[in-house]
């Protein structure tokens, strides 16, 4: 069972590579990342890595929901929410990063890490994504946490 899933995350993701047998090739035999394109199926949200695990951390506080695919880049020392595609939204915040058509996102495949790429939550295969309002509700709510936590003139976590 857990090989179909990953079978089918595998073919869900590479469907926004420009040549997707080529991208499952790279995950196979190359550098262990391809770049996609954002803004068809996704746009990524990335976010400081101290706010993006505290948000993600909130967003698992439902049982019953499973957070969507979230990728982590060790050394940039970010992570990255996948949500539906929309050029419309604004995501104001410091470090905030909207990641959305015309951009390409390294993405490791979803059954291993890739270099400095590492899924937190791989994609299921079936086209779950964050939900903007929670996914904005986590953000605000971990900002506000680090706010307390981080010393007075430093940054807390870049809501």
């Amino acid at each position: 069972m857990q090989s179909v899933r990953w079978k089918q995350a595998v073919e869900w993701l590479a469907a926004a590579a420009r040549d997707p047998g080529e991208c499952k090739r790279q995950w196979d035999h190359g550098t262990g990342t391809a770049l996609l394109a954002a803004g068809r199926y996704w746009d990524v949200l990335s976010v400081p890595d101290r706010l993006g695990l505290l948000a993600l951390d909130l967003l698992w506080n439902d049982p019953l929901k499973v957070p969507g695919p979230t990728l982590v880049d060790v050394t940039a020392r970010r992570v990255g929410f996948f949500l539906p595609p929309d050029p419309a939204s604004e995501w104001i915040g410091f470090g905030v990063r909207h990641v959305g058509r015309g951009s390409w996102v390294a993405v490791p495949p979803p059954y291993r890490p890739g270099g400095r790429l590492e899924w937190l939550v791989p994609p299921d295969g079936t086209g779950t994504l964050h939900s903007p309002v929670p996914l904005e509700q986590a953000l605000r709510t971990a900002n506000g946490t680090l706010a307390v936590l981080t010393p007075a003139g430093v940054e807390p976590g870049g809501w």
